[in-house]
């Protein structure tokens, strides 16, 4: 259902590849998708071709083209996991990754929307503070988000943690509720991944998505935040 494109960085002109998923009927809005560290994976080209489906034009910038180009072939593959959390790591979610979120932002029409899992969970709660052109933010079991609870969303943002995620232990998601007491924080009775195929869990994936889908429709109308 999807193609190949390639967004341009605004800071030094880097093409980087991204999925691209349109919907087929009346549009909702654009979603930009940040990857976990296994990039954009057969699930996360999948799962932009059902929001497209829901109507939203979905880009799913590949992160970590600057280290190594095109997409994975599998969902995850334990022989490039050193590989693949060293390009996470070495971003330092700097203004490399940031930009390239921001130039998928650009390359959609609002309302723009984002959302983002593991690596792109942590993505999904800098871009909410940082970037600029967006609607709305959900973000998936980003296990980082409490290196960088002084950041504060400027855009509707919303949290989703697995209740057993050994990544995100209670206590970060205490001090994530205590830091900011005004977003909502969902904790399902799931581990880490639980919307991917290597840790699903089929009642959170769908009332993750479901809850998703209500704060995109909430602030459908929305301008999108500015960041200062």
């Amino acid at each position: 259902m999807g193609e190949v494109v390639q967004v341009r960085s605004g800071k030094d002109g880097f093409a980087f590849d991204a999925y691209r998923a349109v919907p087929t009927d009346a549009r909702r809005g654009g979603l930009v998708i940040c990857h976990a560290i296994w990039g954009v994976t057969p699930h996360l080209r999948e799962l932009a071709d059902s929001f497209a489906e829901d109507g939203y034009e979905t880009l799913v910038p590949s992160l970590f083209d600057r280290f190594q180009t095109g997409f994975a072939e599998k969902d995850t593959d334990p022989a490039l996991y050193a590989r693949q959390d060293g390009f996470a790591r070495a971003t330092g979610w700097g203004l490399d990754v940031l930009d390239a979120v921001q130039a998928a932002i650009d390359a959609l029409q609002p309302p723009v929307f984002l959302l983002g899992f593991c690596f792109g969970g942590t993505t999904a709660w800098l871009a909410s503070a940082r970037c600029t052109g967006l609607t709305a933010v959900a973000s998936y079991y980003g296990g980082q988000i409490t290196d960088y609870l002084g950041e504060a969303p400027k855009v509707p943002t919303i949290l989703h943690l697995g209740k057993t995620d050994e990544l995100i232990p209670p206590p970060d998601v205490e001090a994530i509720r205590e830091a900011h007491p005004e977003l909502p924080v969902y904790v399902y009775d799931a581990g880490h991944a639980f919307v991917a195929p290597n840790g699903f869990h089929a009642d959170s994936a769908r009332l993750s998505r479901l809850r998703t889908l209500a704060l995109f429709a909430r602030n459908g109308q929305g301008r999108g935040g500015e960041a200062s």
